[in-house]
């Protein structure tokens, strides 16, 4: 959530800020609503200065034994008066929030200014190109021919969208993930956590996921909780509502959980096979840092992403995204898209973001300045590191062979155990 006194103060550049994420927001009816709260507000104060004042004279009336009946009549009238005020505060505060939750987070300065994903630079590109002498596969090919998933029983059980992996595939699954898991451990300090795979609407709420993407997620009417679409929003809601010491920052967190998207909306988008899913497993990387150090640890975050990319000798390259392609609530973020050789094109697998403290004001997540001072809102990241179903795609169909088979990078041996490297 934006900072109301931002829109108070400088108007023109939030509401240009948000025109260049293509979304038209009513500032007018936002500051009319805070102005009548602001207005309600000073006048129960001056109603409870006078009804203080009247009581005092209750008071010495009472001690000088005079009848006081009057003026006890006016303190409940001033009573009945500061209750109706307090009732037209809470209506108007609820309607602020309801147009506040509306509005978008701010894209940073350093975002470059577009319309959409088609105008988003290139900065960055690793790998080289697979050639072969020998007709690449798609990843759905080979997965029919090896066995490594079943798609018409995966739509039996659950419907289009749910795959079911089998043998060796279910193997290699559980492989990217622990592969990935121990490296976001091992190699860059994230401290491991396994989340919910539900929560409920303030969390959502904290995220961003509500009120704006309800239609997307997949909801459990009868708890009032929510199938998550991704780690980020129970991971980042482990410090909702905390005040964290300064001197524990940054806090780096990652997570494996499975994810759950309706894709309303994307009707015949992508649904071949695993490009696009209703489940899907990822490993999520979620930081708390200092409002000072919150890009220098984007670019960190884009980098540990990388890291299991290059790992796994997968080309791939990196998109920063234009103000009119970011997120709700992303004030700056990088796509990292893998080469899928069979498919022949770009698969998008990691999103990085930083959402300044946008989501924090949401979720009142907080630091105590080491030097003491006013407790103030820290910045969470977020980033995918990595979402395994496209990192599959692009696995199988680099590292394929001319027979068919399939010879996994070296890298995964400690956990593809007796499956071995060579899928046949």
């Amino acid at each position: 959530m934006l900072d109301i006194q931002k829109i108070r103060e400088d108007k023109d550049r939030v509401q240009q800020g948000i025109l260049n994420k293509n979304i038209e927001i009513d500032f007018e009816a936002i500051l009319t609503l805070d102005h009548e709260r602001r207005d309600v507000i000073a006048e129960v104060e001056v109603l409870k200065r006078d009804r203080n004042i009247v009581s005092k004279e209750v008071a010495v009336r009472k001690k000088n034994k005079q009848d006081a009946n009057d003026l006890i009549e006016k303190t409940r009238n001033i009573g009945q008066n500061i209750k109706k005020l307090d009732d037209r505060q809470r209506d108007v505060e609820l309607q602020l929030e309801e147009l506040m939750l509306q509005v978008p987070n701010l894209p940073h300065t350093s975002a470059p200014i577009g319309a959409d994903a088609s105008e988003n630079p290139v900065v960055k590109e690793w790998g080289n190109r697979v050639s072969g002498d020998f007709k690449l596969k798609t990843h759905l090919e080979l997965g029919e021919s090896l066995q490594l998933f079943d798609f018409p029983r995966g739509t039996k059980i659950a419907g289009p969208g749910f795959p079911l992996y089998t043998g060796k595939g279910a193997k290699l699954e559980r492989a990217l993930i622990n592969f990935m898991l121990d490296f976001h451990i091992d190699t860059h300090g994230y401290t491991e956590v396994l989340p919910p795979v539900v929560s409920n609407a303030k969390s959502m709420t904290t995220t961003s996921q509500l009120p704006k993407f309800e239609d997307d997620m997949y909801k459990i009417p009868q708890d009032e909780l929510y199938l998550i679409p991704t780690a980020e929003v129970p991971v980042t809601n482990i410090h909702q509502s905390e005040i964290i010491p300064e001197t524990d920052l940054p806090i780096h967190y990652c997570a494996y959980s499975s994810c759950f998207r309706r894709e309303a909306g994307s009707y015949g988008k992508d649904t071949r096979g695993l490009l696009r899913l209703h489940q899907f497993n990822k490993v999520e990387l979620v930081k708390f840092t200092h409002p000072d150090e919150s890009y220098n640890e984007l670019e960190k975050l884009r980098s540990d992403a990388e890291d299991i990319l290059e790992a796994l000798g997968l080309e791939y390259r990196v998109i920063e995204l234009v103000t009119g392609d970011l997120s709700f609530a992303a004030a700056k973020c990088y796509d990292l898209e893998l080469w899928a050789p069979g498919e022949e094109r770009w698969l998008e697998v990691s999103s990085c973001s930083n959402f300044e403290d946008f989501q924090a004001r949401r979720g009142a997540i907080r630091f105590k300045p080491q030097g003491g001072g006013k407790v103030q809102l820290l910045h969470t990241l977020n980033g995918s590191g990595v979402a395994t179903p496209r990192l599959l795609v692009a696995l199988l169909e680099t590292y394929q062979q001319p027979d068919g088979s399939v010879m996994l990078p070296e890298i995964l041996a400690p956990y593809m155990g007796s499956a071995g490297l060579h899928l046949k």
